[in-house]
């Protein structure tokens, strides 16, 4: 009885804590969706390998939304014509590279300062490192189908032909959509409903992952924690792993995070915090009206390898 009543109390305390970052980000995810950018500007972002996910991960701090909020956000990106590495930038690293995300990793570890700085950091540099990566692939084996027609209909003639295009002009199958190149923005009351679903599905997984976290840190036998979280490379990968279950969302997953924060080396309690906007569960499904299965098995991969190489060199630093 005394265990059920303190895992009661850690899940409260996890709950109430993280509440007002997932509310206020769903609210700011509903407002970025509402200040989509047009087609008209989007094609004048720079499209260098390098300087166009730089320039993606920056408009994280205009566009502040966690990994579920950014996803519709990126597509709009990349539909309208903006650079393959711009819309990737921001995929990527926009879920950890804004002010809310921010600020709850600082209140949720007020004692560890280093978080502050090295978990953007971590997040741009994958960020990069994986735009760069899918950018050698070819359009047709990257994007989602519906993604690719949509895009090819706002780029220009000259770069982009009525072959390519699958217009239906010559020789293409697909019927032209209504509004091939303009962007409409939603409605109040559709952008209210819209976020209010948002809401409720991240709170449902926010529920869930706090319940788990409680579980966790009171009938795991503290043995076992503190034997995996000694270990530099395992208790990387068993963060690694249970971020793929328990991570609900960038602005609340620090305060899961301090469950078994105490028992788990630096590298670890990093790797959990960048794996989880990347690769999840949840993700895996979003990113199908982004990118083909392989492009998200490619990414999986990747980020799975980067993330297990910064653990490994935090806990080699010892921050």
């Amino acid at each position: 009885m005394t265990r059920a009543s303190t895992a009661w109390a850690i899940f409260q305390g996890l709950l109430i804590e993280a509440l007002p970052f997932l509310l206020l980000g769903v609210a700011i995810a509903g407002i970025a969706r509402w200040l989509v950018p047009q087609s008209a500007w989007v094609r004048r972002l720079p499209r260098n390998a390098v300087l166009a996910p730089i320039v993606g991960a920056l408009l994280g701090f205009a566009l502040p939304a966690c990994e579920c909020g950014n996803v519709p956000v990126a597509r709009r990106l990349l539909a309208s014509g903006a650079p393959l590495g711009t819309g990737f930038g921001f995929l990527f690293a926009a879920p950890v590279l804004n002010p809310i995300v921010l600020a709850s990793t600082w209140a949720a570890f007020p004692d560890k300062t280093w978080l502050l700085w090295a978990r953007p950091l971590g997040a741009f540099l994958i960020a990069l490192a994986l735009s760069m990566l899918l950018g050698l692939l070819a359009e047709s084996r990257l994007l989602a189908p519906a993604l690719l027609e949509e895009r090819r209909l706002t780029q220009p003639l000259s770069r982009v032909g009525l072959l390519e295009r699958g217009s239906g002009l010559v020789g293409g199958s697909a019927p032209v959509p209504e509004r091939p190149t303009s962007v409409e923005r939603l409605r109040p009351g559709e952008l209210l409903g819209h976020s209010t679903r948002e809401f409720l599905n991240l709170l449902t997984l926010l529920v869930l992952g706090s319940a788990l976290a409680a579980v966790v840190q009171t009938w795991l036998p503290r043995s076992w924690l503190l034997a995996l979280g000694s270990a530099p490379t395992l208790s990387v990968i068993a963060l690694m792993l249970l971020a793929l279950v328990l991570s609900v969302c960038s602005s609340v997953d620090a305060f899961l995070a301090l469950g078994f924060a105490a028992q788990v080396t630096p590298g670890a309690l990093l790797a959990f915090l960048l794996l989880g906007p990347v690769v999840d569960l949840k993700l895996a499904g979003l990113f199908t009206v982004l990118l083909t299965p392989r492009a998200i098995g490619i990414t999986a991969v990747a980020a799975s390898l980067l993330v297990l190489l910064i653990g490994q060199w935090v806990n080699f630093l010892q921050l």
